[in-house]
């Protein structure tokens, strides 16, 4: 096993889990969005605001391949779209990788969301109910991707530790 995938709907937890889990496994975690924003030098906001969407995407895609074939062992923390989009869902299932789906309910979305809202300009302008609404539809259009991923750890009302825990039983 070589990469570790981490996915699911933002707010799930792929980036705190994932820190977490590289400090139990030893093995280092990179944000794909971070990676695109350093190969990019521009934000994500930037790139969607300059370049555009599908700019964005074909990047995203790019900087995605690169780490599944890069030679080190790596857990791969991705966008929430990233699975959806130019046939990354393939790349869950290639050699040498390990995808998990980190899923949470539409409820537990909502809760770690509303908390920080104005960060996320997907849900930054809507109130509750279309906030519920928002996250529903897309978690629907989206589940057809995430169940692409070889495993799924339901996040919902568990620790940090013990979604890491989940994890690491996975790759025994």
């Amino acid at each position: 096993m070589k990469k570790i995938i981490l996915l699911g709907y933002m707010g799930c937890g792929k980036s705190t889990i994932a820190k977490k889990l590289a400090e139990s496994l030893e093995i280092p975690f990179v944000d794909l969005d971070e990676k695109i924003e350093e190969k990019a030098n521009l934000s994500i906001n930037a790139i969607f605001d300059t370049h555009g969407e599908i700019y964005f995407r074909k990047l995203e895609h790019q900087v995605f391949v690169e780490l599944v074939n890069s030679p080190q062992k790596l857990i791969i923390g991705l966008g929430g779209g990233t699975p959806c989009y130019a046939n990354n869902h393939e790349l869950l299932n290639g050699d040498g990788v390990v995808s998990i789906y980190l899923k949470a309910s539409i409820q537990t979305l909502f809760n770690r969301l509303s908390v920080n809202k104005s960060k996320r300009p997907l849900i930054a302008d809507k109130n509750e109910l279309e906030m519920k609404g928002f996250i529903a539809t897309h978690l629907f259009e989206r589940s057809f991707y995430y169940n692409q991923a070889q495993y799924k750890v339901v996040v919902d009302d568990k620790s940090i530790d013990a979604v890491v825990k989940d994890i690491v039983s996975i790759l025994a």
